[in-house]
């Protein structure tokens, strides 16, 4: 019995490196998709759960624990499968970006806060009190101090969305674990199939996770 890393099964790979190229792709083009809904997700939610109104901080809390505890299977079972009944026909590629990013913007959402809440209320009353509307107090004050406490969480968190594109091969999405399945499944041929794509999937977070430790560290320097 050939062994799962027998040499033929690798001649096949390099022979079919166009479909694991495919789905590469598609689970970048995924990834950048959703991480831009997330972080937009993020800075509304986020600053939702800073506000005085508790309309507002009640929002940012049911969309926060609604998305953080369901599973993200779940939410992209029911994206695929209850969209239609609504009269909502999205291609499986919208499906995927748009339930990834929004479970991922939940998680924003809380770094996003806490940042916030971090900047000494100090600079808050002080804006405020040399004339500053609460819109320019947040973009021009709040928001430019609290963002070098969020990047290096909102960095690792790409890393865990991309990673996260994976459950797209539950939906027949195209992305990078779904190629490895289908072309695996077809020939038997795991070992490579996997290999390939989890070195693939280093590839593209690892520099990111790096890079992550890297503003920790600054940061912990800084303060």
């Amino acid at each position: 019995m050939p062994g799962p890393f027998a040499a033929f099964k690798w001649e096949a790979l390099l022979s079919d490196w166009n479909v694991f190229a495919e789905g590469f792709g598609m689970t970048i083009a995924v990834s950048v998709l959703a991480l831009l809904l997330a972080l937009v997700l993020g800075i509304a939610f986020g600053m939702m759960g800073t506000e005085k109104s508790r309309l507002f901080r009640l929002v940012n809390r049911c969309y926060v624990e609604l998305i953080q505890n369901t599973p993200l299977v779940i939410q992209i079972f029911f994206l695929y499968n209850g969209l239609p009944y609504i009269g909502i026909q999205l291609p499986i590629f919208w499906v995927g970006m748009l339930g990834i990013g929004v479970y991922h913007g939940a998680y924003a959402a809380e770094v996003v806060r806490a940042g916030i809440l971090s900047v000494p209320k100090g600079q808050f009353e002080a804006a405020m009190a040399q004339g500053f509307s609460y819109r320019d107090t947040m973009r021009h004050i709040i928001l430019p101090q609290a963002k070098r406490l969020a990047y290096p969480p909102l960095t690792n968190l790409a890393v865990n969305l991309i990673k996260n594109t994976s459950v797209m091969a539950m939906i027949a999405g195209g992305d990078l674990m779904y190629h490895a399945d289908s072309w695996a499944s077809a020939n038997l041929y795991y070992g490579p199939a996997y290999v390939v794509t989890g070195l693939l999937y280093i590839a593209i977070c690892f520099p990111l996770a790096t890079y992550a430790k890297h503003l920790e560290s600054k940061l912990e320097v800084s303060v």
